[in-house]
């Protein structure tokens, strides 16, 4: 088991600090005081729970620079962007604030009875089995819901983000949230079969990967437990005939380089017609050769390091079997000889089903360009993933872009826009991706009992 949650700069190789993990009895003692505050939690009306809230996202914002170079600091990405991510924490704090309320209203439904409704009920601890590369973002836009319903919410944040985790149960802590409401486990993967196990908790979601999903949610299955699980991402990024080109390269290179190439739903396989692709790969290839590589903290920086040196060994495993295959790589191809985890951004072209960077996830600066005849072979090539979390469409056609996005197998499509996640709009995939939904009012509504009352 393990003992202790290192914290390594990835921008330098370095220790920062370690973090001790819980015993076994203080993993149970906090299911138990999560138990027992969920009683007193909701029964709380929930205009006092948006109060909470609104304190929360005053608190975000008042300390986004310690926040940000933290994340920066334990998982690479830009200060920027950490920033960024911080204030997309605030503004999530303030829509379910004002919108919450109104999505946990009964819902009344016409039948013979003198009244009949749809309840929306919390169903107790919830815990949440969270990823690094957003260390903000993906364990609050579960938690801020969540709470907000009524539930009280266990964090079990990757373990190369201890400090991340560490901070947000103080952000909750001095937002004057009750004791045991928000509740970070400091624990390694090896403990979270014990805590779903455990007949306190009713509840898991997990972001993260296909393997960590698989695994959660059979432990969860065998329990009987309710799951939302968001899993790894290959979304399409389709360019057709009638692209505006300097537009879309433009934005090709946001979409697949944004958080260091570290996302999900980054655009990863570029599907485009192929009486365009020589330029937009041109196009393209000029945009990422223009990227700055360097010190995530340096304002001026584009690019920073990958989170942990087996991340950074594993992209470059999968552009070598892919150029082996027949992918032709264009500019990049490998890690850079400095302190760090860096990779140099990467373009390949004339990638084809059955080579990695087509059929795997990949986590990391490298963009893969497959050529096709025409829309209707995009959507099959787009399809024949495994992964359906999120895909894109880019046409001066809006009418076109909507039908093709349409035929799409994922949980969001896009026209002429990157694939991002917004508190407005439920958040998920299918297929391998997972199932269930974040955000909105299907978000919050995934960790209740929609409990039918009929009266005569």
């Amino acid at each position: 088991m393990t003992d202790e949650l290192i914290s390594v700069n990835p921008a330098t190789g370095k220790r920062i600090r370690s973090y001790p993990v819980l015993r076994r009895v203080e993993i149970d003692r906090a299911v138990i005081l999560a138990a027992e505050r969920y009683s007193e939690w909701a029964r709380l009306r929930v205009g006092k729970r948006v109060e909470y809230l609104q304190r929360l996202a005053h608190l975000l914002r008042e300390q986004v620079e310690p926040l940000a170079r933290k994340a920066t600091e334990e998982m690479g990405k830009r200060m920027v962007e950490a920033r960024a991510e911080v204030e997309k924490c605030a503004q999530a704090c303030e829509y379910y604030a004002t919108h919450g309320p109104g999505f946990l209203v009964d819902q009344m439904i016409a039948t013979d009875a003198g009244r009949s409704l749809v309840a929306w009920q919390p169903l107790g601890p919830v815990l949440l089995v969270m990823p690094w590369n957003f260390p903000y973002w993906q364990a609050m836009r579960q938690a801020i819901p969540a709470t907000l319903a009524g539930n009280t919410v266990l964090l079990k944040h990757a373990s190369n983000v201890p400090g991340c985790a560490a901070a947000l149960e103080a952000l909750f802590d001095e937002a004057g949230y009750p004791e045991g409401v928000f509740q970070n486990l400091a624990i390694g993967s090896d403990a979270v079969a014990q805590v779903i196990e455990n007949p306190r908790v009713r509840g898991v979601s997990l972001t993260g990967s296909e393997g960590a999903g698989r695994a959660v949610a059979a432990t969860a299955g065998k329990a009987l437990k309710k799951t939302v699980l968001e899993l790894g991402g290959a979304d399409a990024f389709i360019v057709l005939d009638d692209a505006d080109l300097d537009h879309v390269a433009e934005q090709a290179v946001k979409a697949r380089f944004q958080n260091n190439g570290e996302t999900c739903i980054a655009a990863k396989r570029f599907i485009v017609d192929a009486a365009i692709a020589d330029d937009f790969v041109s196009r393209f290839k000029a945009g990422i050769e223009r990227m700055t590589v360097g010190d995530p903290m340096a304002e001026d920086t584009d690019l920073g390091p990958l989170a942990r040196a087996d991340l950074r060994d594993d992209l470059h495993d999968q552009v070598r079997r892919s150029v082996e295959a027949g992918a032709v790589c264009v500019t990049g191809g490998q890690a850079l000889d400095q302190d760090g985890y860096f990779y140099a951004p990467t373009l390949l072209d004339r990638v084809r089903p059955g080579m990695a960077a087509f059929d795997e996830e990949t986590f990391g600066p490298v963009a893969a360009v497959t050529r096709v005849a025409d829309a209707e072979e995009a959507i099959a090539m787009a399809n024949t993933s495994r992964y359906g979390l999120g895909g894109s469409v880019w046409t001066r056609d809006r009418a076109r872009g909507e039908r093709v996005a349409r035929a799409l197998e994922c949980g969001c499509a896009f026209v002429n826009g990157i694939v991002r996640s917004d508190p407005r709009l439920p958040f998920g995939g299918v297929k391998d991706s997972g199932y269930g939904r974040e955000l909105s009012a299907l978000g919050i509504r995934e960790f209740v009992n929609a409990k039918t009352i009929w009266v005569d």
